[in-house]
């Protein structure tokens, strides 16, 4: 198998085992006109297997959505051929529209364009809960 280098890109690395699809779709890749490597599986010494996206453009990451996905993901600024940034993510204190409120009374299943808006509840278990009727999510 050969997968060229980036020259100019993200390479988002340490995703869980199988998860890469899920990245893939939240964060729109297949609506990008560049080259985008999905790699799954790989071994690992630190997670046993691994995926990894390589993504052969420059653009601008959400990284509270990657952060809400897979807080492990290193997120890989290529430039030039050569690493210049490595970021580590953490879970987002808030999301925005990422998640969907389930709760058939809350004020969002009414006003179709309130935005769907979620707090870190409990960091430990990754409880997030709808700020305006408190109904939680579990990560």
């Amino acid at each position: 198998m050969k997968i060229d280098s980036i020259i100019n890109g993200i390479v988002l690395d340490h995703i869980r085992a199988g998860n890469a699809m899920k990245v893939y779709e939240a964060l729109g890749l297949d609506k990008l006109d560049c080259s985008v490597a999905i790699i799954k599986n790989v071994k690992s010494n630190k997670m046993g297997r691994k995926d990894i996206l390589k993504i052969d453009n420059e653009l601008k990451i959400d990284l509270d959505v990657l952060g809400y996905l897979d807080p492990n993901i290193t997120v890989c600024i290529i430039k030039e051929g050569k690493l210049v940034e490595k970021k580590k993510l953490k879970l987002p204190q808030k999301i925005i529209n990422i998640e969907k409120c389930k709760n058939p009374r809350c004020i969002t299943s009414v006003e179709q364009d309130l935005d769907h808006v979620f707090y870190l509840a409990n960091e430990k278990k990754h409880i997030y809960r709808c700020l305006y009727c408190e109904t939680k999510v579990e990560k």
